[in-house]
């Protein structure tokens, strides 16, 4: 585990150009998403965005774990839109599986077994 001081690609970051998404990837912008999202057959509201802004929160809170648990992942996603319905409204929101399809459009890299090549979407 890295100290952030000591982490050089902390210390020469650039500042996050976009205000609404503090937490998102470097090399990530809104224009990604889209593509994806286009690409993906998805239409990009409100509760995509925030579901986009979460998940880059989360991973900035955990950047310096090897991992990321998937397990985790899951359970913050779910108390964090508890008063629309969990995981199954983010199932609603993103058919692909709300932690691979919503990482792929937050520029994140899914965490291991979120998608199994020989069976699908998991997760």
């Amino acid at each position: 585990m890295l100290h952030t001081s000591t982490d050089i690609n902390q210390l020469i970051r650039q500042p996050v150009s976009d205000p609404d998404f503090p937490h998102a990837p470097m090399n990530w912008t809104r224009e990604d998403a889209l593509d994806v999202a286009r690409k993906e057959g998805l239409a990009l509201m409100d509760d995509h965005w925030e579901t986009i802004r979460a998940l880059q929160a989360y991973y900035a809170g955990h950047e310096n774990e090897a991992t990321i648990n998937l397990r985790n992942l899951h359970d913050a996603l779910d108390e964090h839109f508890h008063q629309q319905g969990g995981l199954k409204f983010l199932y609603t929101l993103f058919p692909g599986g709300p932690i691979a399809q919503s990482c792929r459009l937050a520029g994140l890299r899914a965490p291991f077994i979120a998608s199994d090549r020989s069976f699908g979407t998991v997760a």
